[in-house]
């Protein structure tokens, strides 16, 4: 009996010991390999552009910053990711930071695109635009007011933030179809495709911190707007852009409503770390976990993988469309190129890890303020797991928390846009 009884312990102890010696093992080649590659791309670089594009390899950059007491708004974990290659110097390339020549933008020859990103007329649309750059948005104009209950009221603004990887295609693909004839004519809808994503400026020399993307949403959006009052509603990496901009226009804002939202705690020197533990922790549990783990730890392997497929992304299209038989691919398919290597890992890094750093006094000032938060989160959510959501209740006690039963970061939203927008409209028109 007490064999029977002992031996599925055994057992499951036995599997999780060979899973965790594996994942060591497979880990520890990537280390390896993220050091070979950056002393690949350092040549190709110098090669191809005449200069080594920075990376966070550097020991002498990590000294650096560990001896500045200054907040640049950087992540920790852009320098202090563990690498034991990196650590014992094996094959180090190092990079200067040249600062006079780190000026494309204002009429130098550089490139506004490396080499290794791609370089064709979609992606480089935001060049086209003068050397003003702002922020591609989607508005949803308010419909004509045609009866009494509408005459004369002036209309609300709605700010849409989308995630990691997305496009304002997120919203207006889904969400806007689905909205009621009393929303559409009292409230302007606007789509943003945040900073390095989708169709808005890619800087090669922006560090995509959560002051970058606030600035340029104020730049693009808020004061040519001259929006004086808003509600904001944002789906996961948007959501720290969300609390960012509110907690800078307090008074501004009405309500935020956030869909499952990368909360990690402040308290602690290794804010950072803990975020991109939690959010990207190094496992081999699940494919989903896995690419994630891998895109955040390794700079670049990363590089690697979007040289060859978001630098071919129309090869794949055409590949795909072949496959499936479909004129037109879905947005989220052609949504995930729309983006270079640098703006992905800098916001994944300076926004979901970084923003761990600021998010409880954002949270702290807008619940002094008495701004209504709304939080949705999936029951069986991957990628923000629950217990982001359990933490985020308690620093910020009065938000109000609503769980999707089997959903994940997706089907939160996919599948059940009617119910999403119902209760957008029931959280605006009782902020009236």
């Amino acid at each position: 009996m007490s064999l029977s009884v002992s031996s599925p312990k055994w057992l499951t102890n036995g599997v999780e010991a060979l899973i965790s010696i594996l994942c060591c093992v497979v880990f520890l080649m990537f280390d390896l390999l993220d050091s070979v590659f950056c002393v690949i791309y350092g040549y190709l670089d110098k090669l191809i552009e005449g200069e080594a594009s920075p990376c966070c390899c550097s020991k002498w950059e990590r000294q650096k910053r560990r001896m500045n007491v200054t907040d640049d708004g950087l992540s920790d974990s852009l320098y202090e990711r563990k690498n034991i290659f990196r650590e014992m110097g094996f094959l180090q390339y190092e990079r200067k930071r040249d600062d006079s020549n780190r000026n494309f933008d204002k009429g130098s020859g550089r490139s506004v695109n490396r080499w290794s990103d791609c370089g064709c007329e979609s992606c480089l649309s935001w060049v086209n635009d003068g050397s003003d750059y702002k922020l591609h948005f989607v508005v949803q104009e308010p419909l004509l007011a045609s009866g009494e209950n509408f005459r004369g009221k002036p209309s609300e603004n709605v700010i849409f933030l989308h995630g990691f990887l997305c496009s304002s295609s997120f919203w207006t693909k889904t969400v806007f179809p689905c909205f009621s004839e009393n929303v559409n004519h009292k409230y302007r809808l606007l789509a943003i495709d945040l900073l390095g994503f989708g169709k808005s400026p890619k800087p090669r020399d922006c560090s995509y911190t959560l002051k970058d993307h606030v600035e340029m949403i104020e730049k693009s959006v808020v004061l040519p707007l001259e929006l004086s009052s808003f509600h904001l509603v944002a789906h996961s990496m948007g959501c720290i852009i969300a609390l960012a901009l509110a907690a800078k226009y307090p008074k501004y804002v009405k309500s935020i409503t956030l869909v499952a939202p990368p909360y990690t705690s402040s308290e602690g020197n290794d804010a950072c770390l803990n975020a991109l533990s939690m959010l990207a922790g190094k496992t081999l549990q699940s494919p989903l976990s896995f690419c994630s783990s891998f895109m955040s730890w390794y700079e670049h392997l990363g590089r690697t993988v979007c040289l060859v497929y978001c630098r071919n992304h129309r090869i794949w299209e055409t590949i795909l469309k072949f496959i499936t038989r479909k004129r037109d691919l879905h947005f989220l398919t052609t949504d995930m190129t729309r983006h270079t290597h640098h703006s992905a890992w800098s916001s994944m890094h300076n926004v979901l890890c970084g923003g761990a750093k600021f998010v409880d006094s954002y949270l702290i000032i807008l619940t002094k303020v008495g701004v209504r938060i709304n939080v949705i989160q999936g029951e069986k959510d991957e990628v923000v797991p629950m217990k982001c959501c359990n933490k985020f209740k308690l620093k910020a006690p009065n938000a109000e928390i609503n769980i999707i039963p089997n959903a994940d970061h997706g089907t939160v939203l996919f599948g059940r846009e009617k119910e999403f927008t119902f209760s957008l409209q029931h959280v605006w028109e009782s902020c009236c």
